[in-house]
């Protein structure tokens, strides 16, 4: 039936995203209470909702104008809160096959990496909370599912394909800065591609090509402000737009207080800290939501990543060496960004590319390595399994019922 179904990629595409769906969706309701930072982002949609005042102003605003979107579908509850993060993770796991896909143009290794990515545990818990990270991710994913799509197209494509890039990288950043180094990324990545290669892209001069990433992506960012445009008290104007950011860049560097799980950004491909979003009673039971990666993909990965490099750098292949810098160029930029305090779903980004690192590398070892890509599914799916308690908030048997899943100190 596999095979079958590899020949059909959009079907497959298809089925990848009602299974991600019912994944994440099933007790979408648990926790019934805000947890983590759905305290800060949930009330700011409500604000938003009722256009009232400025709140939460360090974040700009599309991810919780999502938030809103799914409490007006849904209703001021906890399935409204999260539904369209959700809906996000899906179309994150969608992505996830679509970029592979389209950088190996194999159907099997793009169905492990979006398996890898859905197991992964992270897009698990971000689809499952009102926060901003499942946004991020999304459009940052699909940024990149048309930047490779650009890159392959006609002249006649070209140009309405890589708007669609920048569009999307455009919309990423305004729901965390932290996507602005992706889209100087693309752009390098545009001109580094484009060198020797005149007919990627369609051919777009290289100027032109520029000139759409930056238009098109400050476009969406600014467009996405137009809600504070009607606030009823302190409104947003024209005028005050460019002042606004640099108001939320001081809010953004400012100096913040310890936080007890915070941690050092080399740490986290390590998962020494990972989070407790939830730990207390709720609904006759005690429960929890433990951030933390699936350890088969995400130290696993690790190994994929040393190998993508070795493959890139002494077999000159294109798609591992691809993913290997991708990689690290999504973790490697915390190093530099100024935050005065770390936490691991900062990683939910290089933690989702480790699905495609691992993809890509099975892929290229493919006779070296046979069929055991399917043995490491079933150890990934084994682990999910036995984290699933503390990653959907079922009944645990009582306060210490966590201990079962502590591995090391710094878990607890």
């Amino acid at each position: 039936m596999l095979d079958r179904l590899e020949q059909r990629p959009a079907l497959l595409a298809l089925l990848i995203g009602i299974a991600a769906l019912l994944l994440f969706g099933i007790g979408l309701q648990r926790p019934s209470i805000l947890f983590f930072d759905e305290v800060h982002y949930v009330p700011a949609a409500r604000v938003l909702i009722e256009l009232s005042h400025p709140v939460n102003i360090e974040h700009p605003l599309l991810g919780k104008s999502l938030i809103a979107l799914g409490m007006l579908i849904f209703g001021d509850n906890p399935v409204g809160w999260r539904a369209t993060a959700c809906l996000a993770g899906t179309l994150t796991i969608v992505g996830v096959y679509a970029f592979t896909l389209l950088l190996v143009r194999a159907t099997r290794p793009a169905l492990f990496a979006a398996l890898f990515a859905a197991l992964g545990q992270l897009v698990f818990v971000q689809a499952r909370i009102g926060m901003l990270d499942a946004f991020l991710g999304l459009f940052l994913i699909w940024g990149g599912v048309a930047f490779l799509w650009t890159m392959r197209s006609d002249s006649r494509r070209a140009a309405w394909r890589w708007a669609a890039s920048a569009a999307l990288l455009g919309a990423a950043v305004a729901v965390k800065w932290a996507a602005v180094p992706y889209v100087a990324f693309a752009g390098g990545a545009f001109l580094w591609l484009r060198r020797g290669h005149a007919e990627r892209f369609g051919g777009m001069p290289l100027p032109a090509g520029l000139a759409i990433l930056g238009t098109v992506s400050m476009a969406t960012y600014f467009l996405t402000f137009a809600p504070a445009l009607f606030y009823a008290t302190e409104p947003l104007t024209l005028a005050k737009l460019v002042p606004f950011q640099i108001e939320m860049w001081k809010l953004q560097t400012q100096p913040l207080t310890p936080h007890t799980y915070q941690s050092d950004w080399w740490s986290w491909p390590l998962m020494l800290r990972p989070i407790w979003y939830f730990y207390e009673p709720d609904q006759g039971a005690q429960r929890g939501v433990l951030l933390i990666g699936n350890p088969a993909i995400m130290w696993g990965g690790l190994a994929a990543v040393a190998a993508c490099w070795w493959a890139g750098v002494r077999g000159k292949a294109g798609a591992p060496l691809a993913v290997a810098i991708l990689w690290t160029f999504a973790f490697g930029i915390w190093a530099v960004i100024p935050k005065s305090l770390g936490f691991y779903y900062y990683y939910y980004l290089p933690g989702i590319l480790l699905s495609v690192v691992l993809a890509v590398a099975f892929h290229h070892w493919r006779e070296k390595v046979k069929r055991n890509d399917e043995w490491f599914l079933v150890l990934c799916v084994g682990l999910f399994a036995y984290f699933y308690p503390i990653l959907a908030a079922l009944a645990l048997p009582g306060p210490r019922g966590f201990e079962r899943w502590m591995w090391f100190p710094g878990w607890a």
